[in-house]
């Protein structure tokens, strides 16, 4: 989705001063995630009946307090911070990774993501500095690779949680005071840093930096924000669908359905099958997707065309990945996708009828036996379209990439092409079926040849081709907001 806010504050990061004296510190609730993080805890407990009557009075009482102060806060976290007393930091660890690929995930701000890693490309230190502990933020610091936690600090002792914290929290002042230490521990000047935050409690936060910047603001920052002339972003809301978007979702899918439908009846009346799986797939994601509001960019298109068969090589983040891969990659291609996926309804049939390949990775034997079956579709002039990663990322970090993909095109002696996708994830996360509007962004990397290749550079090669994705989602070749949509390709 288009922000041109967003992408001039970006700008003039990218033009601003380098180095890791330069800092960036960022808010985790409300700034990072759109609301609180807590509250997945808080509802697990809920729904487990393991909240008590004391322990909703204690929430509901600081929830209902116009202005909070930082003895308020503190009373609350150390209220919450008895009933972790016993627990160890492994413990503590393991249940909020759970809650984040759950819950939390879903709900990051893919534009701070994008504010994150400007930061990281310009060598600037980044932390996270967050009232939450340090057990809450991890998860999410691991996956944008900040190494930087200013957090509220459990007390811990023989390894286990005392109920207790150490020192004071690290909100409103607390936090500034926390970040000020760090500072100076790093030789870092605050006043060429940068700060992101979105409550009232963060102005004394935001006040330490030189360029302090409120995103989503609640009412009291806000104001202070238009007295101080600090810039102000506004991020789409991840926690709630709207009516709208429901509504075009249902709308696509009716559409995909009705497509479907008319393909399969096309094959019954003895339309050739290819081709019946070309009319579903172009027509049903062309339309589909117009109807969801989604609209497809693609840079070096002309690397679809440029080398078939082919085995195409794409980063997966969620199921509309596949609506827009039939849009982009029009004919003559199959797949090859997890065992469940053929039970997806309307999409799972679709699947079968275009001789994807199902793959049981629970079962290694049955994986290897699946990809022999790719390869004789490359024998007969079908290109493969095979995500790497091998499962959906809960995020837009892209993961480890697995060896088949790369066993198949060296064996076959077919070319690699580079597939980049950014913002399908935001879209559609990879655990809901809602399709947001928006823009997704496509940039297909040149063909790469593998004859020559041997078992021994493989693991080289397989490392050079993702940084070429890494490299792209960092630095994508092309921000302009106007998109274009894909061309469809006619048969020579």
């Amino acid at each position: 989705m288009s922000h041109p806010a967003l992408q001039q504050h970006i700008a003039e990061i990218l033009s601003g001063p380098r180095g890791a004296r330069v800092a960036a510190f960022f808010d985790y609730d409300g700034t990072l995630i759109d609301g609180y993080s807590v509250m997945a805890y808080l509802g697990e407990r809920f729904r487990q009946r393991r909240m008590g009557a004391g322990e909703m009075l204690e929430i509901a009482s600081f929830s209902m307090l116009r202005d909070p102060s930082e003895a308020d806060f503190e009373e609350l976290v150390h209220a919450g911070m008895r009933r972790w007393a016993g627990k160890t930091e492994d413990e503590m660890i393991a249940l909020w990774r759970r809650l984040f690929r759950s819950r939390i995930a879903s709900t990051v701000f893919p534009e701070s993501w994008q504010l994150v890693l400007a930061h990281q490309r310009m060598g600037h230190t980044v932390a996270v500095a967050s009232s939450a502990t340090r057990y809450q933020v991890l998860p999410m610091a691991e996956e944008l690779g900040i190494d930087h936690l200013l957090c509220t600090t459990a007390e811990v002792r023989d390894g286990q949680l005392t109920g207790e914290i150490v020192g004071r929290t690290a909100w409103g002042e607390g936090k500034a005071e926390v970040v000020r230490s760090f500072a100076q521990s790093r030789r870092i000047d605050l006043t060429r840093s940068y700060g992101y935050a979105n409550g009232r409690e963060d102005i004394a936060f935001l006040n330490t930096v030189g360029k302090p910047l409120a995103i989503n603001p609640a009412e009291a920052l806000a104001q202070h924000a238009r007295q101080q002339s600090w810039p102000v972003l506004q991020f789409e809301q991840r926690r709630k669908i709207t009516v709208q978007t429901k509504a075009r979702t249902v709308a696509a899918y009716s559409w995909m359905a009705a497509t479907l439908a008319g393909g399969m009846a096309f094959e019954a009346l003895g339309g050739p099958r290819r081709r019946a799986v070309e009319l579903i797939g172009n027509v049903a994601s062309d339309v589909g997707l117009a109807i969801a509001g989604i609209d497809v960019r693609i840079l070096g298109e002309h690397n679809l065309w440029a080398r078939r068969p082919a085995v195409f090589l794409i980063n997966h983040q969620s199921g509309l990945d596949l609506i827009v891969g039939a849009k982009i990659f029009r004919r003559d291609f199959t797949g090859v996708a997890k065992k469940e996926a053929a039970k997806a309804i309307g999409f799972g049939k679709f699947m079968q009828m275009a001789d994807i390949a199902f793959i049981d990775r629970a079962n290694s034997s049955a994986a290897r036996q699946a990809l022999g079956p790719v390869k004789e579709k490359l024998a007969k002039g079908l290109s493969v379209v095979i995500a790497p990663e091998g499962t959906r990322s809960y995020t837009p970090r892209l993961g480890a990439f697995k060896k088949g993909a790369f066993h198949i095109a060296m064996q076959a002696g077919v070319p690699l092409i580079p597939v980049v996708i950014r913002n399908t994830g935001s879209m559609m996360w990879r655990d809901t079926l809602w399709m947001r509007p928006g823009t997704v962004d496509v940039a297909v990397l040149p063909p790469i040849e593998t004859r020559g290749w041997t078992l021994a550079s493989l693991d080289s090669h397989i490392a050079e081709i993702r940084q070429q994705f890494l490299d792209t989602l960092a630095h994508w070749p092309d921000d302009s907001p106007k998109p274009r949509r894909a061309r469809k390709e006619k048969k020579s």
